[in-house]
């Protein structure tokens, strides 16, 4: 055979080489991925490697080999860029898509919500029977999980923003927390920067747990301004809040759902019928409506409140005419 030939030859071969690869390269990017079923979840944990995950992929029969998963990868330059997280694909789905996913971190997610009016306490039942958060502080005392957060010897009690968290399968509980700490943190600075003037607040803590104390008595949020007026004019007064929240939270878990006379009478830091001014932390979380109520109250005449029975409440400027109101709605009188 001819040098000419020869040549002829392998270039014929290497145009046949390169238009199998090309059909192959080809079949890769177009072809979608055999799913088991769709949609189809799969989980990449933390810390898993793209080797890992195609080796996974390909024990579940969704990509025939690993390695052309990985060559993709690398060449893409996403190798290094993969998410963890819970991922949901439906058919149709090429392994370029997958891989678009992945390096995006396009995970389907879960959510917990904190309610405006709950507990630290609650928080941590509500992250506990999240399966899909990992635990990692929620067995820590308050003060050793707040230094974990960043927040060295701030307490938990309303330190956290209401709302509903939204994060990814195998997200660690110190994240979350995290994210509603930042978010009050941050509202309740900007709330604290507007307030009006001449409030009887010394500071946006003070705000915040008259916040929390005002979420705790309103039934009904038209009456959410009016409740913060009062306790914003007992405090101008020098007159103790007397509010019935702050000494069910300092009973903790003795309350059996009765408040009695001699609760009211037992002294606790959160007892407002037996000491002056606020209590020394928040009794829950408030909403960002409870914290504008109390740095922008409007001006009443109002120091009494008295719950009607139907959630709403009855607003008396001095105790004769609340006397009536008590007597009215809560003693069945006329």
């Amino acid at each position: 055979m001819t040098l000419s030939r020869i040549a002829r030859f392998i270039a014929v071969v290497m145009l046949l080489l390169a238009i199998v690869m090309g059909g192959f390269v080809w079949s890769l990017v177009t072809r979608p991925l055999r799913l088991p079923q769709s949609p189809w979840e799969f989980e990449v944990k933390s810390g898993m490697s793209l080797s890992a995950i195609a080796h996974e992929l390909e024990a579940s029969h969704v990509i025939t080999r690993a390695w052309p998963m990985i060559a993709m990868a690398r060449l893409q330059g996403v190798d290094r860029a993969i998410k963890a997280g819970n991922y949901e694909i439906e058919s149709g789905i090429t392994l370029p898509g997958l891989l678009s996913r992945l390096s995006q971190g396009d995970a389907t997610q879960t959510s917990v919500v904190f309610i405006e009016g709950t507990t630290f306490a609650d928080i941590r039942r509500a992250l506990r029977s999240q399966a899909q958060v990992k635990n990692t502080v929620l067995d820590l005392p308050d003060a050793d999980l707040m230094a974990k957060l960043g927040a060295p010897g701030q307490g938990a009690e309303g330190r956290f923003f209401p709302d509903t968290y939204f994060f990814a399968a195998g997200s660690s509980d110190v994240a979350v927390l995290k994210r509603a700490h930042d978010t009050m943190t941050a509202r309740l600075a900007a709330a604290w920067e507007k307030r009006a003037p001449d409030l009887p607040l010394a500071s946006a803590d003070e705000a915040l747990i008259l916040a929390s104390i005002v979420e705790k008595e309103t039934g009904k949020p038209v009456d959410r301004p009016l409740i913060a007026s009062v306790f914003i004019n007992r405090l101008k007064a020098g007159m103790r809040l007397q509010t019935d929240p702050t000494v069910i939270y300092g009973m903790g878990t003795t309350f059996d759902g009765n408040l009695r006379r001699r609760d009211l009478d037992a002294d606790t830091p959160w007892n407002t019928y037996t000491r002056d001014g606020l209590p020394p932390t928040p009794i829950a979380m408030p909403s960002q409506a409870s914290l504008d109520a109390v740095l922008h109250p409007p001006p009443t005449p109002y120091l009494y409140f008295v719950a009607r029975g139907d959630g709403s409440s009855q607003f008396s400027a001095n105790l004769a005419d609340h006397n009536r109101a008590v007597a009215k709605f809560q003693k069945g009188g006329h």
